[in-house]
């Protein structure tokens, strides 16, 4: 059995480089149907989009004993998830589609749902069911990029680390809010 080389002539890479020029970083190594992931990639920038105005509406919105670190806490996720989605519309641009940015249709393309709340520990219970439906769709997206399109695939295992984090802050959030609502209680 002869080995494989492991790299392309690069006499061909060269050529075909030039001959596709215009294509950007879509070469000819490119194994993922570009179509699938520009839509799935479109879906998880409204999945971010959605995050980020329901953490900016909490962040205004939080009131009570400890709504200043907790506001704080919001508008730091809403920033992130900004740059989550920034990151995911440079990568569609990069594969030569257009980031669909438009409101109509916004919460149908989200994988997210845009709850509001009504108090600090309802806003928070919001925001981690958005992280954890972000998890689980994130990680199935990671699993269909595997090897076919590895920075697409980086830039979302990326992201899923961070909705993890975001997820872990919220869930000790949480528990801090009902251990001291437990503790404020007449006895």
């Amino acid at each position: 059995m002869e080995a494989k080389p492991f790299l392309t002539d690069i006499k061909t890479i060269r050529a075909r480089a030039r001959q596709h020029m215009l294509r950007g970083a879509v070469t000819e190594g490119y194994k993922a149907d570009r179509e699938t992931v520009i839509r799935l990639l479109n879906e998880a920038l409204a999945t971010e989009i959605v995050c980020t105005l329901r953490y900016k509406y909490h962040y205004f919105m939080a009131s009570g004993i400890h709504a200043q670190s907790v506001a704080a806490e919001f508008l730091e996720h809403a920033g992130e998830e900004q740059a989550h989605a920034d990151r995911i519309a440079e990568r569609i641009v990069q594969l030569g589609g257009a980031p669909n940015l438009s409101p109509d249709n916004l919460l149908s393309r989200s994988h997210s749902e845009y709850v509001e709340g009504s108090d600090l520990t309802s806003m928070i219970r919001e925001d981690l069911v958005a992280e954890r439906i972000a998890i689980d769709s994130y990680r199935e997206i990671i699993q269909y990029l595997g090897d076919k399109d590895p920075t697409s695939r980086r830039v979302m295992e990326e992201i899923l680390a961070k909705e993890e984090e975001h997820a872990d802050d919220l869930q000790t959030l949480l528990e801090g809010l009902d251990s001291s609502s437990h503790q404020h209680q007449p006895k």
